[in-house]
């Protein structure tokens, strides 16, 4: 992000060009889509403000906003398992991260000690919808 981003770009620079200007929310906030760079599996999905997206990309280690504990939160810092950034990626009108990363510590990333957030499926419909174990 430099002073360039802070200037409003056409749909044709935000969507095609060289300038990366993330959209941030009205709450200031950007989706962040994180996968294991060695498999693409889907591990978490967070949010990012201007300070924790500007952390990531200064320290290569994943920074979030915790938006029910409205803190800043590097990942892994108390559990070891911090995630290194390996590349981001920007969706076409840029108000999505996708981050790939390299899990360390034992290689957990949700609260509930499993590797990815996204454990349970969805199946049936209407007054049968359940949940079930992913199958991955």
């Amino acid at each position: 992000m430099s002073a360039e981003a802070e200037l409003p770009l056409s749909k044709v620079e935000q969507e095609e060009g060289a300038i990366f200007a993330p959209r941030f929310s009205a709450d200031g906030l950007v989706t962040a889509v994180v996968t294991d760079v060695a498999d693409n599996h889907v591990l978490m999905v967070a949010h990012m403000n201007r300070e924790a997206l500007q952390l990531t990309l200064d320290t290569g280690i994943a920074h979030y906003w915790s938006r029910s504990r409205k803190a800043l939160w590097k990942k892994g810092e108390t559990s070891g398992n911090m995630q290194q950034v390996q590349e981001i990626r920007v969706d076409c009108d840029q108000d999505a991260l996708w981050l790939r990363v390299s899990v360390q510590g034992d290689g957990v990333t949700c609260h509930t000690n499993r590797r990815s957030c996204f454990y349970r499926a969805v199946t049936g419909s209407g007054a049968t919808t359940a949940l079930v174990p992913a199958q991955d």
